[in-house]
């Protein structure tokens, strides 16, 4: 019998508890996708990212092979460990929200989400306000581009 086979045998015995016979490993973007669309979830926010991060992550999109995706992730940086995890959301925000209010919220949900989904303690959740979205931005964006001679 080989090593690997008597391991298995034993953990089969139940001798050890479902959780203490392996380990998981959580991914950095993987958490970063979790609180982007946790925070989406939230109506006062309109977009994650600030205007450049926007910018670059539009640009990725077109790009073959830039790691395009769904932006889901953009304008959400994390730092995971075994146990915790920190979040730093960047955030544009619909104009009349109550900022305080709707950055409770956002780092409620987030903190809810990340913590359901993966086991992981979030110990914090930063959020930069820092861009307001107003009404008349969405018909501007929407001219510009019928303007244009390619897409």
């Amino acid at each position: 019998m080989t090593e690997t086979t008597q391991r298995r045998n034993t953990s089969q015995d139940g001798k050890g508890a479902p959780g203490t016979r392996g380990s998981t490993a959580i991914a950095d973007p993987v958490v970063a996708k979790i609180a982007g669309m946790a925070a989406r979830e939230i109506p006062e926010v309109h977009h994650l990212g600030g205007g450049m991060t926007r910018a670059f992550g539009a640009v990725r999109q077109r790009v073959p092979g830039g790691g395009g995706g769904s932006g889901v992730a953009q304008g959400v940086k994390v730092e995971v460990g075994e146990r915790q995890a920190a979040v730093d959301l960047d955030v544009v925000v619909e104009y009349g929200a109550a900022i305080a209010d709707t950055a409770a919220d956002v780092r409620t949900n987030v903190i809810n989400a990340v913590e359901r989904m993966t086991g992981l303690e979030v110990v914090e959740v930063n959020i930069a306000v820092g861009d307001v979205h107003l009404p008349d931005e969405e018909e501007e964006d929407e001219s510009e581009q019928e303007g244009r001679r390619v897409a």
